[in-house]
């Protein structure tokens, strides 16, 4: 629960959704938006082949032709739209979880929704041989949900409480993680190491053809998820407050959840299981915004961590592009470890 903060200044905001944000909050995302506008001018700019920043805005508005052309509006740019709508909504995702659980590992990296959309997609992947694009996010988006059905199932006594969700979503991880190893080692060679390599996450070959459905569908949930700000704050409050200010608990909590797994389902069935983004990025945005009513720092977030992450992907070793959950990976075991030891010394200390 967090801590009543008397005569702190917040500004409303009554577009796309009604919501209230802090003056602190708002300043700090506006810090972050600025990050994510120059990272992004970045990704457009650098690479193998160099391009002037003029030359690139005036290929997305049409004024270039040629290779410059399809260096930044076919490469680069569905790549960064990419990076930012599919952060953003990890981000979010994350941000209901940790909310929903009331700890900082409620995030679907920890509790096993990436893992069922991850296996969602290796049925269809390995088990028809589908490419399709539609194939593949729907077997994504139905093992995220089968997964959220089974954990809260799971979870579920008079109730669904957040360190139960986060107990059998632990332990339906562990089962999923070892069915997807077993998916890949009955396969064909050279669809396994397809799957296995699509597996680790990456942004890498990313194309409008895929980028454009999923950020459409990616950016209506982020609307939805914000049009469930009040019942979300609510519930943080505890389910006797919720109640008594007419929230329906259980509907509430599902809806949430179902618009969360999707939010991580959707990003998966194109760059594949990214992790890291969705556990941190509330974290971060958290502790640099301070309490927030809002879930637009955590987007922000999100989205910055996320490019952040693509931009180091292209450039840390020379000559090769690694798929970005690679970097996500690494970073997230860090964090991970701090995480666990501050909780740890919290607990002392209380």
């Amino acid at each position: 629960m967090q801590p009543i903060q008397f005569g702190r200044r917040e500004i409303v905001l009554t577009w796309p959704v009604k919501c209230r944000v802090g003056v602190r909050a708002a300043a700090i995302t506006l810090v972050m938006l600025g990050g994510v506008l120059v990272l992004a001018a970045m990704s457009l700019v650098y690479g193998t082949m160099q391009v002037r920043l003029i030359d690139a805005v005036g290929a997305i508005f049409g004024q270039a032709e040629g290779m410059t052309r399809t260096v930044v509006v076919e490469w680069r740019l569905s790549r960064v739209v990419a990076a930012i709508v599919f952060g953003a909504g990890l981000g979010v995702s994350g941000a209901i979880f940790q909310s929903l659980t009331k700890n900082p590992l409620g995030s679907p990296d920890i509790i096993g929704f990436s893992s069922g959309a991850y296996t969602g997609a290796l049925l269809v992947l390995l088990g028809t041989g589908a490419v399709s694009f539609a194939m593949v996010a729907t077997g994504a988006i139905a093992g995220g949900l089968a997964t959220a059905v089974i954990v809260y199932a799971l979870a579920f006594r008079g109730g669904s409480k957040g360190f139960r969700l986060i107990i059998a979503g632990i332990a339906l991880s562990a089962m999923l993680s070892s069915l997807n190893a077993m998916l890949l080692l009955r396969s064909d060679s050279d669809a396994a190491f397809s799957a296995a390599a699509w597996g680790i996450g990456s942004l890498n070959g990313v194309s409008w053809l895929h980028v454009a459905p999923a950020s459409i569908v990616t950016l209506v949930l982020l609307l939805l998820s914000g049009l469930q700000t009040r019942a979300l704050r609510e519930i943080e409050l505890g389910d006797d407050a919720a109640k008594a200010h007419g929230v329906s608990i259980e509907r509430s909590r599902f809806l949430l959840i179902a618009t969360a797994v999707v939010l991580t389902a959707v990003p998966t069935s194109v760059m594949g299981p990214v992790t890291f983004v969705a556990l941190a990025a509330p974290q971060i945005a958290r502790r640099l915004a301070g309490s927030s009513r809002s879930l637009i720092p955590a987007a922000v977030m999100g989205a910055l961590l996320l490019l952040a992450s693509d931009f180091l992907a292209q450039r840390a070793v020379k000559g090769t592009i690694l798929p970005v959950g690679v970097v996500t990976l690494s970073l997230g075991g860090v964090y991970l470890v701090w995480l666990l030891f501050s909780q740890a010394r919290k607990r002392q200390h209380d």
